[in-house]
């Protein structure tokens, strides 16, 4: 799915997913740069994000994979 992946003061990372219209925060990840690996958003979710360079700018939109389990719809 598509998703968009920012930076605010406010909340840090969040995440915002417009066919559902739903932004949140990321409040856990594998990997510190995040790419490559997993993130955890705050409703539950954990979706895998493609292998990026450590220093990809944000905001960006990507192909995010969601995994089953917890959370999932």
């Amino acid at each position: 799915m598509k998703v968009m992946i920012r930076r605010s003061p406010e909340t840090g990372l969040s995440i915002y997913v417009p066919k559902k219209d739903l932004e949140e925060p990321i409040v856990e990840s594998e990997h510190e740069s995040l790419w490559g690996g997993w993130i955890r958003i705050a409703n539950g979710w954990v979706l895998d994000l493609p292998q990026m360079a450590d220093d990809t700018r944000l905001p960006i939109t990507i192909n995010a994979r969601k995994r089953g389990g917890e959370g999932d719809e």
